[in-house]
């Protein structure tokens, strides 16, 4: 098989395995159109059945029941038999020998469970946008191929994110509380009042897919200004949206509204803390759906007590679940939400089914849909 053909066959094959043209278990063959032009005619039993079923690890019972269907044609799975993140001792032990493992944020794979896995372990695949939660440098030290889930949920992420900000800026939370406790008495000209997105300035920190799709969004609310702050020029893209691009000394400074939605890394965790609170506006209200150690959570918790800010919308927090007393529970001027960004029913399904099929790519050799 020359080159030309291999990275054509490889393609068309990738493309198989993502619509669930190959099966393990069916005869007859399948005609796959080439990208240059022609078929090529594949035999089903023949290429797709491994000699022996890859053995792939579930972290959990409760993922999409369409990934785990994909998976059980082809592999041998085992599965936490639980609708909670496998304990670590668990992991460790049922993980040894395994060729895959399907895995959520909530599951860290780091060296020592690598190494409890032995040389057997080919895939790792994340029902994830983020990836922090893998070790990728030892995965790629080792030769293990890690799939993860973007694209996938920006959408349903970015209309969580405006969402949140909307519940946070009108004190939705609060006067809900009220109904339900007796607080509203009558109607009140002043009484629960909040903040209007019109002629306010919205900063977004972060201007990736899910960045890019909440200015989108939040254009309609006829903000005077939408500016971001990004590690990359992205010039086109801000003037084809009709939004600023601005250094992150401005961002925090001048933002009525400023939005987290960039990737957890080195450079983020625990960029925004006191230094940066005490120099946003105290009218200032903040929104994060990216990742709770983006956010020195002490240093939230002061500055919303002492005014520094008037309000946060979080989606994502540290740890999570938080604790029943911690201090975030008690402040009137929080919105929280159990990390919900992606959770539209359809959204999740998809997700189920990126991993599985990344999975099934990665244990064939060939392109996964999304590999980090």
């Amino acid at each position: 098989m020359n080159p030309a053909f291999r990275r054509q066959f490889s393609a068309v094959l990738s493309i198989a395995v993502q619509r669930g043209a190959l099966r393990c278990g069916r005869s007859n063959s399948v005609e796959l159109p080439l990208p240059a032009g022609g078929l090529f005619v594949v035999q089903r039993r023949r290429y797709c059945c491994f000699e022996m079923k890859p053995k792939v690890y579930v972290t959990r019972n409760d993922y999409a029941r369409i990934g785990l269907d994909l998976l059980k044609e082809e592999c041998d799975i085992s599965v936490w038999d639980e609708a909670y993140p496998v304990p670590r001792d668990e992991f460790l032990k049922n993980v040894a020998g395994k060729d895959a493992i399907y895995c959520s944020l909530n599951d860290r794979i780091d060296k020592e469970l690598l190494d409890q896995a032995g040389p057997n372990l080919k895939v790792i695949s994340t029902i994830s946008v983020g990836y922090d939660h893998i070790d990728v440098k030892e995965c790629k030290q080792r030769g293990i191929r890690v799939g993860y889930t973007p694209d996938v949920l920006t959408d349903a992420t970015a209309e969580l994110t405006v969402a949140l900000l909307l519940a946070t800026a009108r004190r939705m939370f609060e006067a809900n509380k009220q109904v339900h406790t007796g607080g509203w008495k009558s109607w009140s000209p002043m009484w629960m009042c909040g903040k209007s997105i019109k002629n306010s300035i919205v900063g977004i920190f972060g201007f990736g897919r899910i960045g890019q799709e909440v200015a989108k969004r939040l254009a309609p609310f006829k903000p005077a200004q939408i500016q971001f702050t990004s590690r990359t020029d992205k010039f086109l893209t801000a003037e084809d949206l009709g939004v600023t691009q601005v250094p992150f000394d401005e961002l925090i400074e001048t933002s009525d509204f400023l939005i987290i939605a960039c990737s957890y890394n080195v450079e983020t965790a625990n960029l925004f803390n006191d230094a940066v609170f005490s120099r946003m506006k105290p009218s200032a209200i903040l929104v994060n759906t990216s990742r709770g150690g983006v956010v020195e959570q002490h240093d939230l918790i002061h500055a919303l007590r002492a005014g520094k800010i008037q309000a946060a919308g979080l989606d994502v927090t540290t740890p999570e679940p938080l604790p029943l007393d911690n201090p975030l529970l008690t402040l009137p001027n929080v919105v929280l939400l159990p990390h919900i960004g992606s959770a539209d029913i359809e959204t999740r399904i998809e997700m189920s089914r990126i991993t599985a099929c990344n999975i099934l790519a990665g244990l064939k050799g060939v392109k996964m849909m999304s590999e980090v």
